[in-house]
């Protein structure tokens, strides 16, 4: 087990990355260790064809065919050269609210029954490509086999809802927490007390998190990180480096080695 590096396979196995405003989904095969990181993505790998390995802030390496991260949790993996998908989900989207409910332990390990029909479809989709679900139908299938119960009932605070929609909808992520608070009528230390009790992360890191998906897309659409730095609002490539790698483990270059395929959203922010 190699520390802080991780390479991804090429040739067939190389990844795709499929990738919307606000989540990913990642195919193929990975060796090394990512080194510890938090995002703020709702974290589902589903290997394939082997194992992954798991390490919370303060607990040792567990293996499985099936891990699930609660978002802004500090997490280092090893895909273990299994071929696999990592699907980063939108906690606020409707699907992440219904998991989060599910989830009760940070970290979860996930048993053979409860990931076979998303192994099945997943093997499918990189064998016969032309006879799987659609990529969208496809992430929908895992996350809600994943999820257990009814769909939650409980709504968010309509004015944190509101903010979330807004920043969703701008495309300047340079929004402030007083602009924000003005938004919906409050002061600047209700809304963040508010905000931060909603969503689970101060709003300043919450609009760095957003910045860095738009980064993503970029990255995708652009090839370059200068270019990704503009489109997102970033200072420069180095802040976006930086960033990319506290939240995710790797650099963006990483990223650069796969084929990206951008789709809509799988997901509809709950409301």
């Amino acid at each position: 087990m190699t520390e802080y590096s991780v390479e991804y396979s090429k040739g067939r196995d190389a990844p795709r990355w499929y990738l919307w405003d606000g989540g990913f989904l990642a195919v193929g095969r990975s060796e090394g260790v990512i080194p510890p990181h938090a995002h703020h993505a709702i974290q589902i790998v589903i290997s394939i064809d082997g194992m992954a390995s798991i390490r919370g802030a303060r607990s040792d390496w567990r293996s499985g065919r099936g891990i699930i991260v609660r978002p802004d949790v500090k997490h280092s993996y090893n895909g273990q050269g299994s071929l696999g998908a990592m699907l980063m989900l939108d906690p606020e989207s409707t699907e992440g609210t219904w998991l989060r409910t599910a989830l009760v332990e940070d970290i979860t390990l996930l048993p053979d029954a409860a990931l076979a029909s998303c192994v099945t479809e997943l093997r499918r989709f990189c064998e016969l490509p032309f006879e799987s679900l659609a990529v969208p139908a496809l992430i929908r299938h895992c996350v809600q086999a994943l999820c257990t119960g009814e769909p939650p009932t409980r709504h968010r605070d309509p004015r944190v809802t509101s903010v979330l929609n807004a920043i969703r909808a701008s495309t300047d992520l340079r929004m402030s927490v007083e602009t924000a608070a003005a938004t919906v009528h409050l002061s600047p230390s209700r809304f963040a007390h508010l905000f931060k009790l909603q969503v689970g992360l101060p709003f300043r890191r919450y609009m760095l998190w957003r910045k860095l998906t738009r980064a993503t897309l970029a990255i995708a659409r652009e090839r370059t990180i200068t270019a990704a730095a503009q489109a997102a609002d970033f200072a420069d490539a180095a802040h976006v480096t930086r960033t990319f790698h506290q939240m995710f483990g790797i650099p963006p270059s990483t990223m650069l080695r796969g084929d990206f395929f951008e789709i809509t959203s799988p997901f509809e922010l709950a409301r």
